[in-house]
């Protein structure tokens, strides 16, 4: 049940996310906001590890930073997958991975309790 309730709740960040960034990051319906919500849950457990391991030395260097760049390439890879959700540039998928990590972090911590 609270993994039904983390991927509506992150369909919606999704959702919100993509009005407000409207020339950069397209969301044609809710049910595709669904797909992206699954599609990148799957590639955070199975394909983001991969890739940190294999930019482990690039990570170390700058401490860290070279992550974000890892989650934007898990955006821009789903925007290849999922019909209806479209990035154009990078740096849009940069910006839309941060807001999404920290408001799903904001909105977990809040319904935690409650679920």
């Amino acid at each position: 049940m609270k993994l039904i309730i983390k991927i509506i709740i992150t369909s919606l960040l999704v959702m919100i996310l993509a009005s407000f960034m409207k020339k950069s990051i397209v969301v044609d319906e809710f049910t595709s906001a669904i797909y992206v919500a699954i599609v990148l849950g799957l590639l955070n457990i199975f394909v983001k590890p991969v890739f940190v391991v294999f930019t482990l030395p690039v990570t170390f260097f700058t401490l860290g930073l070279f992550l974000l760049v890892i989650n934007a390439v898990m955006v821009m890879i789903c925007d290849k997958l999922v019909d209806g959700f479209h990035v154009y540039s990078f740096w849009s998928a940069l910006w839309f991975s941060i807001l999404l990590s920290i408001s799903q972090s904001i909105v977990y911590r809040f319904i935690e309790n409650k679920i």
